[in-house]
């Protein structure tokens, strides 16, 4: 029934003429809506527990910690007589806090060789454009003629004769005897290491290799016989050392046969003349240009460049050579780099010069020979054992220079430059390139004045970044000291002056 008919039905009930009263409705069927107030109830009584329960575990966990944490702290303390030690112990353990390490925030600019013979034009002094030619990718080599005009080769050479020269070599490498004993090494373990191959035996070419290093004296195969047979070494006479053979022979023993016999110049690694030239603040204006020629053609950073070593510069009489050899050695953990030795704040049982670059400048033409050789520039693989096959020696600038693959004939005022190292691939020092291999041919006649400014970088970029720094904070005058010793101490290394 709907609510009209009800209606409908209550007015035909009523009597006529009597007041119309409102009738209450039957009660015993209310119509009401169903309330949500018991779910809300519910709902909010369990997220009170729930939270109460969370807050517990929590409290719980914290009191457990901290509990623990104490308990071990009373233990170590009531330790008898193990108190202050015991604190000192963890303080004296504790490592100490590393220093700073520098951002690298400094790239080394590579110019690109795209291949031999490209030309690129350079601009190095105002209102002159040189041209900068290609000739090799391996080593990373070019050449620049006219770097030096006539008058700065004069004058360089004058202020290297009003210095005065020096030899170039000494017999002996000073210090390699005290740095045998430091080392201690047994003869076991030097034949190891100079078992190139470690085929057991040590061939004419491993040998030769040792000897040049160590002593300076350049041996070929046939003097090496001749050694051999002198100190009845090669028993067996097949031209092969084995252990046995070796162990027979002192540490020194190729160096007394050659002292009693007599070592000419010639028989030398290198066989010259040459001297250090400043080139900082105070310095002839011809030598501050140049250096600022070299900051525009290496576009290396002026503090690198201005940090490197002097200018060196080397006359070569008749019959003057340098037998082939790397400027800059590979850098291993265990070696530091000489520029940076005082920033390295360890002690290496090595030091090496840490030569990025090599830029040689030609000061004179010469009337015959003297060219500088690459041997193994641009080959295609590199291979220390193949340089000495069949008694021809690629190293021997005086027997073979011809049969190097590239060399440069000296012309004046011409400069090369080549990288010593690889790139790391991050725009920093990366291995050492094999292919920088190089040296000077025999002049046959007349002689040969050249100059060379190398650009010192440490592989390790902290190691630099540290020295640069330590060099900055020092006054004028020592930082000149500084420049002068680390020359000094690097001319004695028959492998690092051209």
């Amino acid at each position: 029934m709907t609510d009209n008919q009800e209606n409908t039905d209550t007015e035909d009930a009523s009597p006529p003429g009597s007041p119309t009263l409102p009738l209450r409705p039957p009660c015993d069927r209310l119509p009401c809506h169903k309330s949500s107030v018991c779910s809300r109830s519910y709902f909010v009584v369990v997220m009170v527990f729930f939270h109460v329960y969370i807050i517990n575990v929590i409290a719980l966990l914290f009191y457990v910690h901290y509990s623990s944490g104490q308990e071990d702290a009373n233990r170590n303390g009531d330790a008898p007589g193990d108190g202050g030690d015991q604190h000192q112990r963890s303080e004296a353990q504790r490592p100490p806090p590393s220093k700073p390490d520098f951002v690298r925030d400094v790239s080394l600019t590579r110019i690109e060789g795209i291949r031999v013979g490209h030309v690129q034009k350079v601009s190095l002094v105002p209102g002159k454009v040189h041209e900068m030619r290609t000739l090799s990718l391996k080593p990373l080599l070019f050449e620049i003629p006219g770097f030096l005009s006539e008058d700065e080769c004069r004058v360089v050479m004058q202020l290297a004769q009003l210095k005065g020269l020096m030899e170039s070599q000494l017999m002996v490498q000073e210090g390699q005897e005290e740095l045998a004993k430091e080392l201690d090494l047994t003869p076991e373990e030097i034949f190891n290491l100079l078992d190139i191959n470690q085929d057991g035996q040590l061939q004419l070419h491993e040998i030769l290799t040792h000897s040049r290093v160590r002593d300076g004296i350049w041996l070929t195969p046939e003097t090496l016989r001749e050694i051999y047979n002198g100190l009845k070494a090669d028993k067996d006479g097949d031209g092969l050392l084995s252990l046995e053979e070796f162990r027979l022979l002192s540490s020194d023993a190729f160096q007394r046969f050659l002292l009693q016999r007599g070592v000419k110049r010639s028989q030398l690694v290198r066989n010259s003349r040459h001297t250090w030239l400043y080139q900082g603040k105070g310095s002839h204006q011809v030598l501050q240009e140049i250096k600022k020629r070299v900051t525009r053609l290496t576009r290396l950073p002026s503090a690198i460049v201005d940090l490197s070593e002097p200018l060196q510069v080397v006359r070569y009489e008749e019959g003057g050579h340098y037998h082939a050899h790397h400027d800059s050695g590979p850098v291993y953990p265990e070696t530091a780099c000489t520029h940076t030795r005082l920033a390295a704040n360890t002690s290496t049982p090595f030091e090496t010069s840490c030569r990025y670059i090599t830029v040689l400048f030609y000061l004179n033409s010469v009337d015959g020979g003297g060219e500088t050789a690459f041997p193994v520039a641009d080959n295609r693989t590199y291979d220390e054992g193949s340089l000495i096959q069949d008694d021809v020696d690629l190293m021997d600038t005086r027997r073979n220079c011809g049969k190097s693959n590239l060399r440069v004939k000296p012309t004046k005022g011409m400069a090369v430059f080549w990288y010593n190292y690889l790139s790391d691939g991050r725009g920093w020092v990366g291995e050492q390139d094999e292919y920088a291999l190089h040296g000077g041919c025999v002049v046959t006649r007349g002689t040969k004045w050249v100059a060379n400014k190398w650009i010192n970088v440490d592989p390790d970029y902290q190691r630099q970044a540290r020295y640069q720094q330590l060099v900055s904070q020092l006054p004028d005058d020592e930082n000149d000291e500084e420049l002068t010793s680390n020359a000094d101490t690097q001319n004695p290394s028959i492998h690092q002056d051209l």
